[in-house]
Order: structure tokens, then sequence, then C-alpha cells
């Protein structure tokens, strides 16, 4: 009997590959319109775009390649209808089949969760609930936590790790709610509600992880919100990724973009905040040294002002002034005497030096007046060859008229006088300027 053929056994590629290969090979999938509603929609930062597009009953994995994004005018965004051309591949690497666009167009209608979302967004934003003034302050440091999300999955194990490394001693009560699909709105209200009435938690983390706008719908629901407003405990809300946004998030006192971010936000990084108080101790013990050490020098500034400035310094110091204004006062007293000592000297040579002064001036005048005199005398005339004439009364002859012949005259010279008699008169006549001379 001959033995049975083993079978052929495939490998994952191989198998990938050629259902890669069937889809490619049906003309219908390479180059398809579909429509649908937009959800989950993620811009990447190299530019391709990705997206789910769906309806009422399911939905498929859409992606765009940047080069065909660049092309779009416009954004999508979440909630859109929109028609879809492309390509439906199946991407070999996950095994996953999805819907390669090449060209997005917007139909004229919202989708209804869309329609459903804003409207309530709106509501709610009119009724102030989503107004700052609202808003519970979060405690910085917190001793118990609660928490109300899926008791499985990465939300739960993500809060729980990140509380735990960043407070060891945190205590942590978890309300297992459904998150999503038929009655996640009803038990989550319900967790809150719980958690707020024992009272126990200093603050509550209310959320999930990511997912398109029907997974995440039970935080936009209506009674959500309003469990969040009427909740005593301030509530942090953690639902999705960064990029997606629910009712949830604008109620609550404090929105993180991830569960994550919500544990980091809640809890203290007590490690952090021990190395900060030790470092402000040590601040603090530096500054107190700094100002024991100002405070002492102070004092012994003090100290030695007292002494300078106390009595017996200020008497020392008095007694020291008054010898030294004494041993100056005797100082200018002896120069004062010798001063007083020497004036009588001194008085007598000025005098003596401004007698001689005074006679020597006194001579010089009379030695003027003495030649003045002289160049006025008679005698001086007289002298250079001149006479003096008088008559027998002495009185002086000045004048031919005054004399007669026959009158005794005195004729008086330099050396002696002579007695004469005239014997003739004879006037100068102005026209005869001889006898002028005669």
């Amino acid at each position: 009997m001959a033995a049975a053929q083993k079978p052929y056994v495939y490998t994952v590629t191989q198998v990938n590959h050629h259902i890669s290969s069937m889809f490619q090979a049906d003309r219908a999938l390479g180059a398809i319109l579909v429509k649908g509603e937009l959800s989950n929609v993620k811009y990447a930062s190299s530019g391709h775009l990705f997206f789910t597009l769906k309806d009422d009953a399911s939905q498929i994995r859409c992606a765009m390649w940047a080069s065909d994004a660049r092309r779009m005018k416009e954004r999508i965004k979440d909630g859109e209808a929109v028609t879809v051309f492309g390509q439906i591949s199946v991407y070999e690497r996950d095994g996953t089949y999805q819907l390669y666009a090449r060209a997005i167009r917007r139909d004229n209608s919202t989708g209804a969760l869309y329609e459903r979302y804003e409207a309530l967004k709106k509501k709610l934003l009119e009724m102030g609930m989503f107004d700052e003034q609202y808003k519970k302050p979060i405690p910085k440091y917190i001793k118990t936590l609660g928490v109300v999300t899926a008791m499985t999955g990465a939300a739960v194990r993500d809060i729980i790790n990140v509380s735990k490394r960043r407070s060891p001693g945190i205590q942590i009560i978890l309300y297992p709610a459904t998150v999503q699909g038929d009655g996640a709105a009803q038990t989550i209200v319900r967790g809150i509600e719980t958690l707020d009435a024992m009272g126990i938690a200093d603050v509550i983390i209310v959320g999930r992880g990511g997912g398109s706008i029907e997974d995440l719908w039970a935080f936009n629901e209506e009674s959500v919100a309003w469990a969040v407003w009427n909740c005593s405990t301030p509530i942090i809300s953690a639902v999705g990724h960064e990029t997606d946004t629910t009712i949830t998030d604008f109620v609550a006192d404090l929105r993180a973009p991830t569960p994550s971010a919500a544990a980091e936000l809640a809890v203290t990084d007590m490690s952090s905040a021990l190395q900060s108080l030790q470092e402000r101790g040590a601040r603090l013990s530096g500054l107190m040294n700094q100002s024991i050490m100002r405070f002492r020098q102070r004092s012994t500034q003090y100290s030695l002002m007292l002494r300078l400035n106390g009595p017996e310094e200020r008497l020392r110091r008095s007694e020291q002034f008054l010898l030294s204004a004494a041993e100056r006062m005797d100082t200018a007293m002896s120069v004062r005497v010798r001063e007083i000592s020497a004036l009588p000297a001194r008085y007598r040579e000025l005098l003596d030096i401004r007698m001689a002064d005074c006679v020597k001036r006194a001579c010089h005048r009379l030695e003027l007046y003495e030649s003045k005199l002289n160049a006025l005398s008679p005698m001086a005339k007289i002298s250079a060859g001149y006479a003096y004439i008088e008559d027998a009364g002495h009185r002086a002859v000045r004048s031919v008229s005054e004399v007669k012949k026959g009158d005794t005259l005195r004729i008086r010279l330099r050396d002696g006088s002579i007695t004469a008699v005239a014997g003739e008169v004879k006037p100068v006549r102005d026209s005869d300027p001889q006898s002028r001379h005669t």
C-alpha cells in the first residue's frame, strides 16, 4: 500500500502573498468607489493620511499616500460623509486588507453620529457646562485615586503602572466599567456616582484607549456628561488618543491626551517631590546658615560699636582730647609769648628803618629846596658877572629914570661893593639898537 502523501505546508508570507495576488487579479477591486462616513482620521507627520470608512453595519480601514493627500484642497475630518475612489489591496506584513484611496469627494450630508455629537456639544455649551469657572482644581498630592474604565486593556494597565511608579504608596480604586457598546454609558455613570459617593478618592480618572467615533461614543452620551458635571470629586478625562475629543473631555475638570498622561497629571512624582524637598531643605539650611552668620557678624559689629561708643571709651577719648587740647594750648601760648617778646625789638628795628627813611627823604627835599633857592638868589646872578645897584637910601635902582647926574650909587659885586657918582645918565632909545648894549 502506498504511503500517504504529506500535505504541503504554507508559510504565513506565502498565504498573504497569495491572497494579495487574488485581490490584484480582481479588476473590480482595482478601481472602486466606496461611500461612507469618515472616522478616526489621522494625518501622519510623513504626510500620509489614515482613516476609517464606515456605514451602519461595517467599516473598512483606508490609507492615502502623501502624494495623493497633498492634492486635496481641504483637510477631511471625522463625521464627514464622503465617497472614496481607490484600490483595495492586502497589506502583506500585517495580513490585513484596506482601501488605498486615490481621491476623496465630500457628500452634502453629514454623518449621523457626528450630527448628534455636534448637537449635544452645542446644547451643553449653551448651558455653560464647559465654562472654566466651574472647573474644580486637581489636588497636587493625593492618597487615593479612583479609576472608571475597563478592567482589562492597555488603559487600566497604563494608569496603574504610571501611578505606582510615581507614587508607590498610592491606593487605586478601580470601578470596572463597560466602555464600548450597548449599556456602556450606564456603567460609566454608575462608576462615577459610586466612587464619588464613597468619598475616598481624591481624584477620579474616567477614560479608555483610542478608537473610532463609534468605539468612543459612550463618552459622548448626555448621561455621562451630567454624571461628570454633578460629581463633587475632581475628574480627569482620558478618552482615546491626543487627537480624539469627546463630550466628556469638555465637561471634565481636566482633559488628558492619554490614560498615561492622566495618571501623570493626577499623581505627583514622589521621587521628584522628595528630591525637590531635599533640595529645598538644603537651600533652606544654607539660607539659615547664611542668616546665622550674618547675625553673628552683625552681633560682633554691634559689640565693637558698643565698646567704641560706650561711656568708658567716650571718657577716654574725651581725656585724650583734653590732654591734646592742653598741649596744643601750651604750644600756642609759648609761640604767642615768643612772638610778643619779639615785637618791641621788631618795632624798634622798623622804627629805625622808617626814621632813617624819613631823614633821607627830608635831606633830599632840603637839597632840592636849596637848589631851587640858590637858583633864585641874587647872589647867584651876581656871581655870574652881574652887579646890584642901589641909591643912597639903599633902594634898588631898576631904571635909569631913577638916577640923576651926580647921585651917589653903591654897586655890589660878588666879592665886595663900590661907591660911585653918576657922571652922565643916558637912556636907551628903542630905535637905536646899539644903545641897548651900552
